[in-house]
């Protein structure tokens, strides 16, 4: 086992020479159940299609940094005692050597608490949360996570996004022009670039938003960006209407996060032509468990 110390020369997925480093997850597919240790044995690796050989294995325990990202806009309101409570239950659960951050977010993105250890200071800063009922910019406030918080690729930490939000960003409702600056694409093209996971926790508000087509439509888009978010990043994607519906999750989390699995492989296709390589792992023998990782890489 390696030590969160000895994790400096664990990335996620990066090309050295010839060799394909991935950084796997593995989740259970019941809630409040620990994924025993796994071995080499246990994966398989493949790209566009094609089998590759695991030339590289480790287990490793690694730090991490977790960003909460907090979604007050006006649709949200009802649920704001959801997002403090499970803010304040995720800082709980999180490990001392993990770093964590919260940004809140409706028309504007704004930092709370920095990435910090200090547990106190960000306990405090949950009792300053507070915002007017504006609109939402989802995807600006990811985009600005992503580059202002989280800040460049460390081969020491791990990093992912908690996303409390309905998805809604104005770009769906009834002002599309107030909506986020950057398209959605465009920012799933960013969080492919990225080592951060994305892991959304979906506020069902679209009940409070009363019936309609054009209101079924807007959350049923929203949900469909969400999932391609935690897809695209190797993160997994939850629901949650009430407290209870979150019971397990955040234990969850923070240890799936903190359990890496390394792989190592050198691709068939050794072509070095910038194109984008599909990738997917595997777990043999284990239908209970999922595996997570990126979906690919791009072969530069």
């Amino acid at each position: 086992m390696v030590t969160p110390e000895a994790a400096a020369d664990v990335e996620v997925l990066r090309i050295e020479t010839n060799l394909v480093s991935l950084n796997v997850s593995v989740y259970s597919n019941k809630l409040r159940t620990i994924v025993s240790n796994l071995e080499q044995k246990d994966f398989s690796v493949f790209e566009d299609g094609h089998q590759e050989a695991i030339s590289f294995f480790a287990a490793t325990d690694v730090p991490f940094d977790l960003v909460l990202l907090l979604d007050l806009s006006g649709s949200t309101i009802s649920k704001r005692n959801l997002i403090l409570k499970s803010t304040q239950r995720f800082v709980e659960a999180a490990r001392p050597f993990d770093r964590l951050a919260i940004v809140t977010f409706t028309t504007e993105t704004e930092i709370v608490s920095p990435l910090t250890s200090d547990r106190a200071m960000v306990f405090a800063s949950i009792n300053r949360i507070n915002a007017e009922e504006r609109g939402t910019k989802v995807w600006d406030a990811v985009k600005f996570t992503l580059d202002k918080v989280i800040g460049p690729k460390s081969a020491e930490r791990r990093t992912a996004v908690v996303l409390m939000s309905d998805g809604v960003d104005n770009s769906f409702g009834y002002l599309p022009d107030e909506g986020s600056s950057i398209s959605f694409s465009d920012l799933l093209e960013n969080v492919r670039r990225s080592d951060a996971m994305i892991i959304p926790i979906y506020l069902d508000t679209e009940r409070d938003q009363g019936p309609g087509n054009f209101v079924k439509t807007m959350y049923e888009n929203a949900r469909k960006t969400l999932t391609l978010l935690a897809q695209e990043s190797g993160g997994l994607f939850y629901k949650a209407r009430k407290i209870s519906d979150l019971n397990g999750v955040y234990e969850q989390v923070i240890n799936d996060l903190g359990k890496v699995y390394s792989l190592g492989y050198k691709p068939t296709n050794e072509k070095r032509d910038g194109g984008w390589r599909a990738v997917k792992v595997q777990l043999l023998s284990h239908p209970e468990l999922s595996p997570r990782t990126r979906p690919g890489y791009y072969a530069n």
